[in-house]
């Protein structure tokens, strides 16, 4: 079976390495895992890889997050791939710092790419692996907070929290949705 796992970030030197775009840290790690490079394409950058019977197709949409539905859309139609086998990864305000949640369908939760990405599929029936990035931040700060970079102590983390989005998405693949929430969540 063939899978879309979207990885939702912002493009441009500026954004690396801040919370915003630890949808494009995972998939990178992602792609590290498998020994892939991404090269780039129509809507964004690519990788193709193999897990056991799994083709994973990674994309990093460099459309900006805002407008992530296009690219997804454009790969799901372009590899044929339909909708329960999309996985999009994303970052979350509302769980705790490196708290992994994975989701069959849901509420963008006021983010602004799920929000474009529902809106472009014309439904909110898509998977989404959820990262969480806590709310430290003052009143009206949000902003500042997710385009801003991981503490020290963050980024610490980030390494085994990204082994552990990767073992999530691979079973996503591999044993489905289902199972996967079942053991991970």
């Amino acid at each position: 079976m063939k899978y879309l796992i979207v990885g939702l970030g912002n493009i441009g030197g500026e954004y690396n390495g801040t919370r915003h775009n630890v949808g494009f840290r995972m998939v990178n790690a992602l792609a590290e895992d498998g020994g892939v490079q991404f090269v780039e394409a129509r809507y964004g950058a690519i990788a193709h890889m193999r897990v056991k019977n799994a083709e994973l197709i990674l994309l990093k949409p460099n459309t900006y997050m805002n407008l992530s539905g296009n690219a997804v859309r454009y790969w799901m139609q372009q590899e044929n791939i339909p909708r329960e086998q999309v996985l999009v990864l994303v970052d979350d305000l509302a769980l705790p710092f490196g708290t992994l949640r994975l989701k069959p369908k849901g509420s963008d939760a006021g983010h602004n790419g799920l929000k474009n990405i529902a809106e472009v599929m014309g439904s909110i029936d898509y998977a989404r692996l959820r990262f969480g990035l806590g709310d430290e931040f003052s009143k009206g700060r949000q902003v500042d907070f997710v385009l801003g970079r991981f503490t020290p102590e963050e980024e610490e983390k980030l390494p085994e929290l990204t082994k552990h989005a990767v073992e999530i998405i691979k079973s996503f693949c591999l044993a489905g949705i289902q199972r996967t929430m079942n053991r991970y969540n």
